[in-house]
């Protein structure tokens, strides 16, 4: 396995280097800047750095107000309370005006581990992509996590970035380039294709490295931007291979799944499998336990590959 690092620290790190770029940029926490890592932010830049303490409602609609007056403002907090305290704010403050405010959460998904239920958010990719406008984006590792924040902040309009609590594997080398709204095809392949988002992508690598050795041929596109997604990307690979399994540390409905389904089944209608958190909240244990316990591992993803082609024959 390649180098951990933590997603949240690359974040707190480019926000630092933004900083120094651009003095128009400035940061918003909900009290809690040393797990986000904001607290590298506040250090350097103070005058430009708000703790709205545990009040995300007003923390969301103060980055507003700053966005509306030419600010660049990064909001930040654990994605259970953005979009879930403050989901009406986000919707009439930033959404409906089309505020060039940034919204990035940390803690994404039933990874938190012990924290446990009320810290998991398992639904906010889909209030978020509910509101029209929004730019989301789920990267896959650190080197994604940097260049996404920085395509935000040089981008107009809102942005929702979600990011996960424990340090990740590398998927890329320094040569990567992120491309907004556009899929990366981490291996080719032609029996099946396998779109993931965020942590697990590396998992839908290690399933078709596994899947090899059987004799199939796996397809595995990153589709870190979530929305707008990657239409073309989504068609070819169902033109192309004939089947397809998404894989996401979210809730079944309304998430990744749910969204190429809808276009595959309106221009290449393919069998799908979906890897994902069925309808039920999770319990507290470690990252690993909970992952294995619901059903988003690299086995899982074999086994969904292997019931999708089965499908297609």
């Amino acid at each position: 396995m390649s180098q951990e690092v933590a997603l949240r620290e690359t974040y707190g790190q480019t926000l630092v280097e933004l900083g120094r770029e651009n003095p128009d940029i400035v940061v918003l926490e909900a009290d809690l800047s040393w797990s986000t890592m904001t607290h590298f932010f506040a250090r350097e830049f103070p005058n430009r750095f708000f703790d709205c303490g545990v009040a995300e409602q007003n923390m969301v609609s103060i980055a507003a107000g700053l966005a509306s007056s030419g600010k660049i403002p990064f909001a930040s907090t654990f994605a259970v309370f953005a979009p879930g305290r403050c989901f009406d704010q986000i919707r009439v403050s930033i959404a409906q005006p089309g505020l060039n405010v940034k919204l990035v959460v940390t803690h994404g998904g039933i990874t938190v581990g012990e924290d446990g239920i009320s810290h998991q958010s398992i639904e906010d990719l889909s209030l978020i992509c509910s509101l029209p406008g929004f730019t989301v984006i789920v990267p896959a590792d650190a080197i994604e996590v940097a260049q996404a924040v920085r395509t935000a902040a040089a981008s107009d309009g809102p942005f929702y970035i979600r990011l996960c609590r424990p340090k990740m594997p590398l998927v890329y080398n320094d040569d990567y380039r992120f491309n907004l709204g556009k899929a990366v095809t981490m291996r080719q392949g032609k029996d099946v294709t396998i779109i993931a988002i965020g942590t697990m992508v590396i998992a839908a690598l290690e399933a078709a490295n596994n899947l090899e050795q059987e004799g199939l041929d796996c397809r595995v596109l990153n589709m870190s931007t979530l929305k707008p997604i990657d239409e073309t990307a989504i068609i070819k690979a169902a033109a192309g291979t004939g089947a397809i399994v998404t894989a996401e540390e979210h809730l079944e409905h309304g998430g990744l799944g749910n969204t190429i389904a809808r276009i595959a089944a309106k221009y290449q209608p393919v069998p799908m499998e979906f890897v994902a958190i069925k309808d039920t909240y999770a319990q507290s244990g470690s990252p690993a336990e909970l992952l294995e316990r619901y059903g988003l591992t690299a086995k899982d993803i074999e086994q969904a590959v292997h019931t999708v082609l089965k499908r297609r024959s």
